[in-house]
């Protein structure tokens, strides 16, 4: 087995007094694609923060690269090639279609993703980009996403939710791209909660009760009994 580019060691994350994970161990090698699945309040999106840096934990709770990382903040995560996709897309409403793209691009990490690039990952893209972030449809806002964060080049892509509030034929689209994007050498972490999905996609799957992991393993091995035991807690 190749050496992880991501470990996380017994994480735990706290919101004040509020503990939000217990114990979570999971690690991902290079060029794979991991899915977290979980109920809501399962504690995956605060997964995902506390890799790119936004909740802080113990140094050595996150590693990446062979580095702790866990107290490390977001910008420096970034340069190092952790990018976010962050649910809700929070892209820069004064902004154009393209300025939101190239925001992602500031740090000028050096790799194969490039506005030529992203256009060609998502066509429709090129056709508006000189529109305002507010004028495009739900999707186009997800393809506008998840383009900024490729833009830095990662060699770690987070994803959350990313169908959240789109139509099925636009889900299916847009994971039919998360494969070229793999072949350019970037890992994926997906929380999704569209659990077909989720196993499609994924080589392994992590499903969190409660901010604990409930089930890992993978994907192909899994029941989907399996999965809803532990989804569930039935």
């Amino acid at each position: 087995m190749p050496e992880p580019l991501l470990e996380l060691r017994a994480l735990d994350a706290f919101y004040g007094d509020f503990q939000a994970l217990f114990g979570v161990s999971l690690a991902v090698a290079p060029g794979e694609v991991v899915a977290v699945i979980g109920a809501n309040g399962a504690g995956k999106s605060t997964l995902l923060t506390c890799i790119a840096g936004l909740i802080r934990s113990r140094p050595d709770a996150i590693v990446f690269d062979g580095e702790p990382t866990g107290h490390l903040p977001a910008h420096a995560l970034v340069a190092r090639g952790i990018a976010l996709v962050p649910e809700g897309r929070r892209l820069f409403p004064s902004l154009s279609l393209e300025e939101n793209l190239l925001i992602g691009g500031q740090l000028g990490r050096t790799g194969p993703w490039s506005l030529a690039r992203i256009y060609d990952l998502f066509p429709r893209l090129a056709e508006r980009r000189r529109m305002p972030s507010t004028a495009l449809s739900g999707g186009e806002q997800q393809m506008v996403a998840i383009g900024r964060a490729l833009m830095s080049n990662p060699r770690l892509l987070l994803c959350d939710e990313i169908s959240l509030g789109l139509a099925p034929i636009v889900v299916r689209d847009l994971y039919t791209r998360l494969p070229m994007i793999v072949a350019e050498g970037t890992s994926l972490i997906i929380v999704e909660q569209d659990i077909v999905q989720a196993l499609n996609a994924a080589n392994r799957v992590c499903c969190l009760q409660e901010g604990r992991v409930a089930l890992a393993g993978h994907s192909s091995s899994l029941s989907r009994e399996t999965i809803s035991t532990a989804y569930f807690g039935a």
